[in-house]
């Protein structure tokens, strides 16, 4: 049965928020939602807790409680009785929107290969709402992603957070407040992509020069911009009244981003595979003083998961691929467990997938039975931190949502049983508390423009 495009509107469209004031600013509005408590179910509230029994509230698109012996005249009331709730999913690595389906050239919006360095380039500016994809990763549980650009330059752009519901423009789908996230890549893949060009970089080394000269002329360019919003001269002295207003510095998209990295206003997101590159990636973000917020895929993250907690940088990486290419090629399959192992590890399941992120639960899950072949404990209520609170942490929207705490927002998933099960899936999806996946109603199975009209088989 297939919706009409108007009756798919009205049931997932936010509703339009006011003029932007910011650039390509967010206009998500939450779905209008009543009251909604789950009742009697094993929790995972994403901070490490798991409550068994218990009820959660949701109301005006926050999580009101959490506890046992929850009530609310009001509110619509869910059996939670051998299911179990989780809060939704976040991939920090996707390309849907920029990738999107069907897989077709006209479709190839995510990697800019006309300079090793293309910091001027948004994400959001390639991504098609219509993507199916987003309602395959909503049926797997995800209500919010990262999409960033692909990884064949040496700074590829920018990516942007998304909440996960249907809408006509990716404004309507980007995520209140969150900020923007550069993704770099180091490695085989800008060497390869520019060096078969005969340009640089066409050696590691020069991947490396490459950065350093990029992050030289943002800090120029961040001088002179501080310099003309203070009103100083060229000694420093702040100008007085009388005198000439100088002209500002012309603008400059590339470095405008890259100042925003320096300034601490974007996250940084790095592809990088091999421990001895990672490395230096720290360093050179100490020579440019920004933060790094996490390492990418990170095969040999495993080598030096105590820097990486010591440093406060995440870990996002696949649960086991391997082997793929040389840099690839001495993963191990307990690489995620080991990175969570240190007291501040802050390990994340990711996808870079339109399949894989329809089953992040299965990803984590096989990460869980690694670990703990090698002795690690690695329970449920531990495990759910590498696919929600670890996920929020890494690209800044941790205070709106990662876990089902009292004032967040109401992203909350309910599972048929253990979300680690192979057998687990998601039968209810919420995104602000809104009901907009629902396992048995075919009415609250978003589908979008491009999928109207168009037989699919189960």
């Amino acid at each position: 049965m297939k919706a009409t495009l108007l009756a798919a509107i009205a049931l997932a469209l936010p509703a339009l928020a006011p003029a932007a004031q910011a650039p390509f600013a967010s206009t998500y509005r939450p779905i209008t939602s009543g009251p909604v408590l789950i009742r009697n179910a094993t929790v995972l509230v994403g901070n490490g807790e798991r409550l068994e029994g218990a009820d959660v509230l949701m109301r005006d698109g926050r999580i009101a409680k959490v506890g046992t012996g929850l009530s609310d005249a009001g509110a619509a009331v869910v059996d939670g009785t051998g299911k179990w709730v989780t809060p939704g999913i976040i991939d920090v690595h996707s390309h849907l929107g920029v990738y999107p389906s069907p897989g077709v050239g006209a479709h190839s919006d995510g990697n800019e290969m006309t300079a090793p360095v293309t910091a001027q380039v948004w994400a959001e500016h390639g991504v098609w709402p219509q993507d199916p994809g987003f309602a395959t990763a909503l049926a797997g549980g995800v209500t919010s992603l990262m999409v960033l650009p692909g990884s064949a330059n040496l700074i590829g752009g920018r990516g942007t957070v998304l909440k996960n519901v249907a809408a006509l423009t990716v404004q309507d789908m980007k995520f209140p407040g969150a900020p923007h996230g550069l993704k770099m890549a180091c490695g085989e893949n800008p060497k390869r992509v520019y060096g078969g060009q005969g340009q640089s970089p066409m050696t590691r080394m020069g991947n490396l020069a490459g950065y350093r000269a990029a992050f030289i002329e943002a800090q120029a360019y961040r001088r002179a911009w501080d310099k003309y919003e203070t009103g100083q001269d060229d000694t420093g002295r702040k100008k007085k009244k009388d005198e000439a207003a100088a002209e500002p510095p012309t603008r400059d998209l590339r470095l405008d981003t890259l100042a925003g990295v320096l300034r601490g206003e974007i996250t940084v997101h790095i592809h990088c595979y091999r421990a001895d590159e990672m490395a230096l990636m720290i360093d050179l973000a100490k020579e440019f003083d920004f933060k790094i917020a996490a390492f990418h895929h990170g095969v040999e993250a495993y080598k030096l998961a105590d820097t990486l907690a010591a440093e406060g940088i995440c870990g996002a990486l696949w649960a086991d691929w391997w082997g793929f290419k040389m840099e690839a090629y001495d993963g191990i399959q307990e690489n995620i467990a080991l990175v969570d192992r240190p007291e501040r590890g802050c390990a994340i399941v990711h996808s870079d997938s339109a399949e894989g992120i329809q089953r992040l639960n299965q990803e984590a899950a096989k990460v869980m039975v690694r670990g703990e072949r090698v002795g690690l404990k690695l329970p449920p209520e531990r495990a759910i931190r590498w696919l929600t609170s670890n996920a929020a942490r890494s690209i800044g929207i941790a205070d709106q949502t990662g876990e089902l705490a009292e004032g967040k927002m109401a992203d909350v998933v309910v599972w048929n049983g253990n979300p680690f099960s192979v057998y687990a899936k998601a039968e209810n999806v919420y995104v602000d508390g809104a009901l907009l996946y629902d396992i048995n109603d075919k009415s609250r199975q978003p589908v979008t423009d491009f999928m109207l009209g168009q037989e699919v088989t189960p």
